[in-house]
């Protein structure tokens, strides 16, 4: 039991290293785009779909090529599919590259294996076509079906993906080229790194070429020429900045029992009792016979057992400033199982003993 608490106790006490401000922050607006976008997967082996919007989809698509079926004609085509079709457009992409596409089954379709993607148009937030997707999908999935109905399902065989499926048409505008200033946001927010980030800047380039305007957001002054702009971010990206340590938490999983506990968690002065009592009922099925000639009836009676062990409780005392090795060491000595470790950490929390931040996901 004090190995699987120690196993599942995970603390962290790396100090903070220098990290280049390309691992801390990105550009503001240097980001990537999502497309999206319906469509049709033909060539599938009688495991596509005959659906209403299926049917309509497919009827439209003929339109385009001029066939013309008649009013009410039920194509009950099974072997198409109607997909949705996904893409991240990457900044700064240009027309004429291409990018991955994910295909996802939105009907009945059992399996997408063997498709083709017919023409797709994939679209913005704006509602701007910036991508056209096509070609044969790639499923890892698959289903088999036998006689008796039984059903065999590996993986998912519903959704593919088609390496540079789909060729970028419109370039997505990007802020870098404009203003005086670039913005670096960094991804985890904290205001002390982000001053150490400015001050950063400040020593290699010179006083008040960067200042940070809040504990996300630090703005550097930035040549106006694109071809010394992207020369300059270059050089400014690979500067080592020393990021703070992070706040004080202790993150419980309910869900897996793992618990990470930060290195400047500390408990204030506590005493802990940890016991347990089990309670144990057992129901006895007895049967109830009569004499020869009592006249009764055979009966059965139910006879309950009820067993009470109760463990004897252990306490353990923390003093002013204990560190997470303290905690983690009285825990253990303890042997307590990883359900009632989260339940002491609650109760300290509540307690007001822990010097931290309890989050539980």
């Amino acid at each position: 039991m004090k190995k699987l608490t120690l196993m599942l106790l995970m603390f962290v006490t790396v100090s903070a290293q220098a990290a280049r401000i390309k691992d801390l922050a990105q550009v503001a607006g240097v980001r990537s785009n999502q497309l999206v976008g319906y469509g049709l997967v033909t060539g599938l082996a009688g495991t596509g779909e005959s659906t209403p919007f299926t049917n309509q989809s497919f009827n439209t698509m003929l339109k385009k090529f001029g066939i013309q079926l008649p009013e009410g004609t039920n194509p009950n085509a099974k072997n198409i599919a109607a997909v949705m079709v996904t893409a991240d457009l990457p900044a700064f992409s240009k027309p004429g590259q291409t990018v991955d596409i994910t295909v996802s089954s939105v009907g009945s379709a059992k399996s997408l294996r063997g498709g083709t993607l017919m023409q797709t148009m994939l679209k913005g937030l704006d509602g701007q076509v910036y991508a056209v997707a096509q070609g044969n999908l790639v499923v890892s999935g698959f289903s088999a079906t036998g006689a008796d109905g039984s059903k065999l399902v590996g993986n998912t065989p519903t959704v593919g993906m088609i390496s540079s499926g789909a060729i970028v048409e419109r370039e997505v505008p990007t802020p870098f080229s404009r203003g005086d200033y670039i913005t670096f946001n960094l991804f985890e927010s904290d205001f002390t790194t982000a001053q150490r980030l400015s001050d950063a800047v400040n020593n290699f380039l010179g006083p008040n070429m960067a200042s940070p305007m809040d504990a996300t957001s630090v703005r550097v002054r930035a040549p106006r020429d694109i071809s010394q702009r992207v020369s300059f971010l270059s050089t400014i990206e690979n500067l080592e900045v020393n990021p703070a340590d992070g706040a004080a938490k202790i993150i419980v999983n309910s869900r897996t029992g793992t618990i990470v506990v930060g290195q400047h968690v500390r408990l204030k002065p506590a005493a802990v009792t940890h016991g347990g009592m089990t309670v144990a009922i057992k129901e006895n099925l007895n049967v109830s016979q009569p004499n020869a000639f009592a006249g009764g009836q055979t009966a059965v009676v139910p006879d309950t057992d009820i067993e009470v062990t109760e463990k004897q409780g252990k306490m353990f005392k923390f003093q002013t400033g204990t560190s997470l090795d303290d905690l983690v060491r009285a825990v253990n000595e303890v042997g307590a199982a990883p359900s009632d470790l989260m339940a002491i950490l609650q109760a300290l929390k509540q307690a007001g003993a822990i010097e931290g931040q309890l989050i539980i996901i």
